[in-house]
């Protein structure tokens, strides 16, 4: 089975997450897509996340019965912060039947070069490459695809941001997600 990993800390995840899955899902040669939870992302501040179990759920309930759509905690159990050679590595060893590629956004590949071990990332794992605002960066390389898909701006960060000034964040959230971060009182 061929997986597209899409790693994040999707602190909340959103409507643009889903957007950019399933048209990476449509448009490539994926059979399922996981959402990898990452507890704390080497290039990210811890403060600002909620709990990862918090993150989780809700990206569980943001793909609800999307039979194409899987949540991963597989870095909750690694050591942190978290480094994207690593998890491949060790989804590798778990997953011998399935072949692995990434999701980056565009934004993402003007810091690569910053990554651990990036280049045994490129020399064997396929990247589906997708469009963010004012990045216009172009990847040369022969397991990098740009996949078209539409251009968000839509933030995890204006999200928080709205929910801790008490504006609404209607259609930026999937209901059950929305609903999850009300009922636990998430990001005030």
């Amino acid at each position: 089975m061929k997986v597209g990993l899409y790693f994040g800390s999707f602190n909340p995840i959103h409507v643009g997450h889903l957007i950019i899955a399933n048209t990476l899902y449509d448009r490539t040669d994926l059979d399922e897509v996981w959402f990898v939870v990452s507890p704390q992302n080497p290039f990210k501040k811890q403060q600002s996340l909620v709990h990862e179990f918090d993150r989780l759920r809700m990206v569980e309930l943001a793909i609800g019965d999307h039979f194409h759509f899987r949540a991963s905690d597989v870095e909750f159990r690694m050591p942190k912060p978290s480094y994207t050679i690593d998890t491949l590595t060790y989804l590798g060893e778990q997953y011998p039947q399935h072949q692995f590629c990434l999701f980056l956004g565009s934004d993402n590949l003007a810091h690569f070069h910053k990554w651990k071990n990036h280049q045994a990332i490129l020399d064997n794992y396929e990247i589906f490459v997708y469009p963010r605002p004012g990045e216009a960066k172009v990847f040369e390389h022969p397991r990098v695809k740009t996949i078209d898909a539409p251009l968000l701006d839509i933030s995890a960060t204006f999200i928080r941001k709205s929910i801790q000034e008490g504006f609404s964040v209607k259609y930026l959230l999937p209901d059950k997600v929305e609903e999850y971060i009300l009922d636990r009182k998430l990001y005030h």
